[in-house]
């Protein structure tokens, strides 16, 4: 079709503009939006790849806030605050020296993802781990061997729990490669490469900072179909209630509790008692044929008869105990 208008055609368009029956605004909104595409930053993550990625990582950080007090001994709270596309070079640029990041490898995935901790938060938890009361420093400095060698037991606790999260997805094997402390050996993504960023804000005590984890691009790529929340909630298979009882009656059954037996109980004075020697008899309020009572920590559970077993004292049961007494 030619792009030019004959006469006929022309004085056609213009009679439909002066009845009415053509309304310039109306054909204006048919006219298709044109978005210029930047070349050097190509939309590789869309929103809903994002928005999924923030759903794997709050339950990241439901994780860290309930496995990391147990190694701080500190109340650690975890908050997903952004989810952003960049392209490495813009990260790597920002980075301060000294700096903490965690080169993550995550198998059967290709490449690295990084994770970079404030240093604010790195000298809180070695603070706390020594022995401190999880205090920051104001001046940066370099971190020791020993330093490093504490961060990154915690980073591996911390790369370990990415598993959990990942599984509606893809069953990946993180593990911690190394930690890079200078920003200028960092260089571990293509510059060019575009990288999702999902930032934590992580709060130990009184100390709060924040926590990005890098995703390159090409390491998703293979599952970037996945990363939707169509198939994050279709994949998620229900749990059956009993496994989870099972499981729990397990844990439960290897548990250790003190058991004890109470012989008898006796009154004496203070006097008698401090004079009492070697070779004493202290009578109890007990016979020799009188049941025991056995206690499971401090509630009396069973009653028992005295007695031997293999060249050791030992007790038989005779009564469960199913309430306890008061």
């Amino acid at each position: 079709m030619s792009d030019v208008l004959s006469q006929n055609e022309i004085d056609n368009l213009l009679k439909a503009l002066s009845t009415g029956e053509l309304d310039i605004d109306e054909a204006k909104s048919d006219e298709k939006q044109v978005k210029n595409y930047d070349f050097a930053r190509p939309a590789k993550f869309s929103k809903e790849h994002l928005r999924t990625l923030e759903i794997i990582f709050e339950h990241f950080a439901r994780l860290l806030a309930t496995n990391l007090p147990a190694y701080l001994r500190k109340s650690v709270s975890v908050d997903v605050v952004n989810s952003e596309v960049v392209i490495y070079s813009e990260f790597s640029n920002a980075l301060s020296n000294p700096v903490l990041l965690g080169v993550i490898s995550m198998n059967p995935l290709v490449g690295n993802c990084i994770m970079e901790m404030a240093s604010n938060l790195g000298y809180s938890i070695i603070d706390r781990l020594l022995g401190g009361p999880g205090a920051s420093i104001d001046k940066q400095r370099e971190y020791s061997e020993i330093e490093l060698t504490i961060l990154e037991r915690i980073f591996a606790i911390c790369v370990n729990l990415l598993q959990e999260p990942w599984e509606s997805v893809v069953k990946i094997s993180p593990r911690i490669e190394r930690i890079e402390t200078n920003s200028q050996f960092a260089q571990i993504i293509s510059p060019s490469e575009t990288i999702a960023i999902i930032t934590l804000n992580i709060k130990i005590g009184d100390v709060e900072g924040l926590m990005n984890i890098c995703l390159p691009f090409d390491t998703l790529e293979p599952i970037i179909d996945k990363l939707n929340t169509k198939y994050w909630f279709s994949s998620m298979k229900e749990k059956d209630g009993t496994s989870y009882e099972d499981t729990i009656e397990t844990i439960i059954s290897r548990a250790k509790i003190p058991v004890k037996t109470v012989l008898g109980t006796s009154t004496i004075s203070v006097a008698d008692f401090g004079n009492l020697q070697v070779g004493d008899v202290i009578r109890i309020n007990r016979n020799v044929d009188e049941e025991l009572e056995v206690y499971v920590g401090n509630i009396k559970k069973f009653m028992a008869l005295p007695g031997y077993y293999d060249d050791k004292y030992a007790v038989r049961i005779t009564e469960v105990i199913r309430e306890e007494s008061d």
